[in-house]
């Protein structure tokens, strides 16, 4: 019997993030022969430009919730949004980035579906009409390898950003477009007004690099050579816990078990011990390097590479030397 994926795409001051092509991608390695793999985009006004987009990576029809009512994310909004597409495109498979919003919007369209959801999936494997899906487990100690019972049921995935390659785009693939309108609900809540507080112009989750600072900083200041750091690199700067809760940075900044999850190319840890807690956000990164006056300090044992010395004085060199080779 074939399907209907439905990838919810989500977008950020007027552009898709890149994990709506990575989700994309996702819905084909996972799809069989006859499958429909379509998108969801929903927003304020412009929200329909980006198809065009999503179309060179491959959906083959975009549905287009746009309505200034959905500006801001507000879960109840965007799930009413949702529900009007589902009803006409009658998807067999909802597919969400594992980001703020899509770990709040999948349960709540799994629950409304009565649908079994996998949620934090970093590959896919399809073998004859079966799918496996794989997922960490244990704050990154373990993996899991799962399937849905009910393969002509319903399912509610959600894609861990920078783990599945998203296919390479084709400007001359087109889709069709599909407005559905937005069927304002009745909201127990209202977005009076949004507060960013970001680590960057570069989502933190996304990033290709990321230099994060812990302890050995010793201050808000502190995070100055790795910021000049992070802007030559084009690269995201965070934080362990134990930075965030001195008060040197934003939370928002914080990656570990309680914070964010990264997976970047290269993750250059500066003055950060090690803690499991921090190791749970960051150890699946494709290159670990280490700054670390401690020699014995636990996050040697991940790093892939590492250097004793005093963050101040080697992360400068470095900023100074991939300055020059990057002119």
């Amino acid at each position: 019997m074939a399907k209907t994926f439905l990838v919810v795409a989500e977008a950020r001051g007027g552009k898709l993030r890149q994990v709506s092509f990575e989700a994309l991608r996702a819905a084909q390695l996972s799809a069989g022969n006859g499958d429909a793999i379509h998108a969801v985009l929903i927003g304020g006004s412009g929200t329909k430009a980006l198809a065009g987009e999503l179309a060179a990576y491959g959906a083959e029809s975009v549905y287009a919730v746009e309505d200034t009512a959905l500006e801001s994310y507000n879960p109840e909004a965007y799930l009413s949004a949702l529900l009007a597409v589902m009803a006409e495109a009658k998807p067999g498979a909802l597919y969400f980035g594992h980001t703020a919003a899509g770990r709040d919007l999948a349960p709540l369209a799994a629950a409304k579906l009565g649908a079994g959801q996998l949620s934090d999936v970093t590959a896919i494997a399809r073998s004859g009409d079966g799918v496996t899906f794989t997922r960490p487990l244990y704050a990154g100690k373990a993996v899991e390898q799962k399937t849905f019972t009910d393969p002509d049921g319903t399912w509610v995935v959600t894609i861990r950003p920078n783990n599945i390659a998203a296919q390479e785009p084709d400007a001359s693939r087109q889709a069709s477009v599909i407005d559905v309108a937005y069927p304002t609900p009745s909201l127990r809540s209202v977005i009076r007004e949004v507060v960013k507080k970001t680590s960057g112009t570069i989502d933190l989750a996304e990033a290709k690099i990321v230099v994060s600072g812990g302890r050995g900083v010793r201050s808000a200041e502190g995070f100055r050579p790795l910021e000049e750091l992070a802007a030559v690199l084009g690269g995201a700067v965070g934080a362990s816990r134990g930075a965030c809760d001195a008060g040197y940075c934003e939370y928002a900044m914080q990656i570990g078990q309680t914070g964010k999850v990264v997976t970047p190319e290269i993750y250059i840890a500066c003055g950060i011990s090690g803690a499991i807690q921090h190791l749970a956000g960051m150890s699946s990164s494709r290159v670990i390097i280490a700054i670390n006056k401690d020699a014995e300090a636990p996050i040697f044992k991940v790093a892939d590479y590492g250097i004793v010395g005093d963050l101040f004085e080697v992360v400068p060199l470095l900023t100074e030397e991939f300055r020059q080779l990057l002119k």
